[in-house]
């Protein structure tokens, strides 16, 4: 069989089409599908659970003092409060103390970090970052505006 661009075994089958080939390209069509949706879940985005104060850093669970320490005061506070059963967590679980409605103060504390960085939001519930949030690119404040016209 020369010049019929297979190369062929003994018995006379191309090489591609042996068993021991088909099996085998069997088993890469399985790992393929097998590792696709893991991929596919590593390349989701992912949520920021903390973000940087120059080299410090702030994440879910700092306190309302540890923040000021770290970024200084925010650019903007809402202050709220909200009625809810008191509760403590265990095990990922929350645990309801009593049926009665307690007030819990909210602060939503927003950073602007200036023009080419992205602003954050953070949720205080009692005192203690629960959320933080990134929104959209932050703006110059009055003060810096007034800077760079002189």
């Amino acid at each position: 069989m020369i010049g019929s661009g297979h190369r062929r075994d003994p018995a006379g089958m191309p090489w591609i089409e042996h068993p021991f080939f088909r099996r085998r390209r069997a088993a890469w069509a399985v790992a393929l599908l097998l590792c696709l949706p893991l991929t596919l879940l590593a390349a989701a985005p992912a949520q920021a659970d903390g973000f940087r104060c120059g080299t410090r850093l702030v994440v879910e669970g700092s306190t309302r003092g540890e923040v000021l320490a770290r970024c200084g005061e925010p650019t903007d506070v809402e202050r709220r409060s909200i009625l809810r059963r008191p509760m403590f967590w265990r095990h990922g679980r929350p645990y309801y103390l009593s049926h009665e409605l307690v007030e819990v103060p909210l602060e939503f504390w927003t950073y602007n970090l200036g023009t080419h960085k992205l602003m954050r939001r953070l949720r205080l519930e009692d005192g203690i970052v629960v959320e933080i949030e990134t929104l959209g690119y932050g703006y110059r404040s009055g003060t810096q505006a007034q800077n760079s016209r002189r």
